[in-house]
C-alpha cells in the first residue's frame, strides 16, 4: 500500500510540471498556477548534501524550496532536511478502498461542481478563508470573507483552475446553503488512484458535517469513475478523525519540508 501511494504521489504533479532529476530527487518544475516541490525517488537514502543540491538548483531557477514524501517510503529525508535547516512536518496519511466507504450527508446540497469560472472562484475563495484559520473549531470567517477572498483571485489563476477541470485532472465538489457555497474540496485522479485535497469549510459553518459530506461526494465520484484507491493527508489528528468517519484508515505519515 505504501508503494502504491508513493507511486501515485510521484505521478500526480506531472499534469502541471516538467520533472528534472537532481541527485536522488525529482524536482517538479511547475507549468501551472501553483508551485510544486521535490520528491525522493523510490528506494533511495537521502543525505544532507542531497537536500543542499536541491536548494542550490531551486535558487538557480528562482523556485521555492519545498519537499514532499511518504515518511515510510523514505525515512532518511526528514532528518536530512532538518539537518539542512528546513522546517519538517509530518501529517497523518490515510487511504480508503471502496469496500470501506461510509457515505456521509449533511444539511446542505452537496454536488460535483461544474468547470465554471464563477463557481470555482467562490470555492477557492472559501478555501483561502478556511486555511487561514485552520483546524476544526468554529471561527469568524463567513460568506462576506469568502466573497472578498474570491474577488482577490486573478483571472489567470481562475483560468488555470478551469483548465484543470476541463482536462479532468481536478474534480471539485461543494456544499451549498442559502449563503452559497460554504464547503468545498477536490480529488485528483491518476489511473486507479486519486488524492482528496483542499477540503475546507468556512470557519463560521464548521461542526455541521459539511467536510465529511463533501469528502463523501468526492469519494463516490472517484469510485464511480474507475478509481480503486483514495488517499489523503490530514492537517492533524482532529482533521484525520473527520475522514475516518467516511471510511479512511491511517497507514503512515506524509512528510513536508520547506
Amino acid at each position: 500500500m505504501i508503494t502504491t501511494v508513493d507511486e501515485y504521489l510521484h505521478a500526480v504533479p506531472l499534469s502541471g510540471s516538467e520533472p528534472e532529476q537532481v541527485g536522488p530527487f525529482t524536482l517538479f518544475r511547475s507549468t501551472t498556477i501553483w508551485p510544486y516541490y521535490a520528491r525522493p525517488r523510490a528506494g533511495v537514502t537521502v543525505e544532507q548534501a542531497d537536500v543542499e543540491a536541491v536548494r542550490a538548483r531551486c535558487a538557480e531557477l528562482e523556485l521555492p524550496l519545498s519537499f514532499e514524501w511518504v515518511v515510510e517510503a523514505c525515512p532518511s529525508l526528514g532528518p536530512a532536511a532538518a539537518a539542512a535547516g528546513l522546517k519538517v512536518i509530518e501529517h497523518p496519511l490515510l487511504v480508503m478502498e471502496r469496500a470501506d466507504f461510509k457515505p456521509a450527508t449533511a444539511d446542505a446540497r452537496v454536488e460535483i461542481l461544474p468547470a465554471e469560472p464563477a463557481v470555482l472562484r467562490q470555492g477557492r475563495g472559501l478555501q483561502n478563508v478556511a486555511f487561514s484559520d485552520g483546524g476544526t473549531a468554529i471561527g469568524a470567517g463567513g460568506p462576506a470573507e469568502r466573497d472578498a477572498a474570491a474577488a482577490e483571485l486573478t483571472d489567470e489563476f481562475i483560468a488555470g483552475l478551469v483548465d484543470r477541470h476541463h482536462r479532468g485532472v481536478t474534480v471539485s465538489a461543494g456544499a451549498f446553503t442559502d449563503d452559497g457555497i460554504v464547503a468545498s474540496g477536490q480529488h485528483q485522479p491518476v489511473g486507479p488512484a486519486s488524492e482528496i485535497v483542499g477540503v475546507a469549510t468556512l470557519p463560521s459553518m464548521r461542526r455541521r458535517g459539511l467536510a465529511a459530506a463533501v469528502t463523501s461526494v468526492l469519494a463516490e465520484h472517484a469510485f464511480d469513475n474507475g478509481v480503486e484507491l483514495l488517499l489523503l493527508s490530514a492537517e492533524s489528528d482532529a482533521v484525520a478523525a473527520v475522514y475516518e468517519r467516511v471510511g479512511f484508515r491511517r497507514i503512515g505519515f506524509a512528510g513536508a519540508a520547506e
